[in-house]
């Protein structure tokens, strides 16, 4: 079993803290331009996340053709050597060496499922290749288990059932799910709010922006909003690195894990903007950051535990669940001062600073070799 991510989920942990709670011990709050300044770039800094890294991922992972491409050309190849048999051109032992041939041997095969491992360790704990399965029936056959013809028989077996399986999973990354899972996470926070659990942000942030921490009405509704949705997508960050994790794989980890980084410090410093600007005493927006620090590394080790066999297009549909739920709260509920005439021209500045930002982390991290490729 592959070794608990306890290290990587610290890492997460205290990054998230330090970025949350910076605005919340600085005197930004002391300053209502500076706050409303940097709510803005926060704002942007949101979307780009969203567009730029949680949909990207999100997509890359719900599209994701796993090994059914490789297992079906490689049934289709076996296939057309059994009809050979089958015809009486060739004997039941040729055909056994030109499968094996066709797999590469036992030592390239080998080298080539570490290899594929490596890159690909998202596969189903559990779930064999055909090549995997191909290569055991030749091995038995090899060590005298069993005869020619039986060897072919369940060889047979193992690629008739290929076809059939994967036409059941045609279709898992569609265009429809891909936007529906989108959709779904920008509705449930429509829904939410819509049913008095929370309301726009920017229907309050007018009126006491200037006057914030003088005892203002209770807000308690849209500042739960924020933390929700930002606690789904950093929970479902969880899920895909423990998953990840689980796999043994350290590449495809690391990589995970070093794309949600980048704009995981970000999205902490932006929600304790937030936060600070919708609640009331400090030690309520010091839960907010710890609760949306905490849902990653708790998921992280759950999945890792719990969902070592989640399938990568789950991972995928969830991450832009998470990513409709981001769309929503940057859009509606964190871009209060550009419905506003007056201060509507330099809040759209600030945002386009805050996406600017972090384009420029992102293309650091591409330059590095630390990019969103799995």
């Amino acid at each position: 079993m592959a070794e608990a991510p306890f290290a990587y989920a610290a890492v997460v942990l205290v990054i998230a803290l330090i970025a949350g709670l910076i605005p919340v011990f600085s005197k930004i709050k002391q300053n209502p331009e500076r706050l409303k300044m940097i709510t803005s770039i926060a704002a942007g800094i949101i979307i780009a996340s969203a567009v730029l890294v949680i949909i990207p991922e999100g997509y890359a992972l719900a599209t994701q053709e796993d090994s059914h491409a490789e297992d079906e050309a490689l049934a289709g190849s076996i296939a057309l050597i059994l009809l050979e048999v089958g015809d009486g051109d060739i004997t039941e032992e040729e055909a056994i060496e030109e499968i094996e041939e066709l797999l590469g041997g036992h030592d390239e095969h080998e080298d080539h499922e570490e290899e594929s491992h490596d890159e690909h360790g998202h596969e189903e704990e559990g779930e064999e290749s055909l090549s995997d399965s191909v290569m055991e029936i030749i091995e038995e056959y090899e060590e005298g288990a069993i005869d020619s013809a039986s060897a072919l028989n369940e060889i047979q077996t193992a690629i008739s059932g290929i076809g059939h399986e994967h036409e059941e999973d045609d279709g898992h990354g569609g265009a429809l799910l891909i936007g529906g899972a989108l959709l779904a996470g920008f509705l449930l926070m429509l829904i939410l709010e819509g049913s008095g659990i929370g309301h726009a942000v920017h229907e309050e942030h007018h009126d006491h922006s200037d006057e914030h921490g003088h005892g203002h009405v209770h807000h308690s509704a849209p500042g739960w909003m924020l933390v929700l949705g930002l606690t789904l997508h950093s929970a479902t960050d969880g899920i895909a690195i423990g998953a990840a994790a689980a796999t043994g794989s350290a590449a495809l980890t690391a990589t995970i894990l070093l794309a949600i980084l980048i704009h995981k410090a970000p999205v902490a410093f932006s929600l304790g903007i937030f936060s600070m600007h919708e609640r009331e005493t400090r030690n309520e927006t010091i839960r907010d950051v710890v609760i949306f620090a905490l849902s990653t590394p708790v998921m992280m080790i759950l999945a890792f535990y719990a969902l070592t066999g989640l399938e990568t297009h789950t991972i995928g549909l969830a991450m832009l669940f998470s990513a409709g739920t981001f769309l929503y709260i940057a859009t509606v509920d964190t871009l209060p001062d550009i419905h506003n005439p007056e201060t509507g021209k330099k809040a759209m500045i600030y945002l386009l600073v805050g996406v600017a930002i972090l384009v420029v982390l992102l293309v650091v991290g591409d330059l590095m070799g630390i990019g969103h490729a799995h």
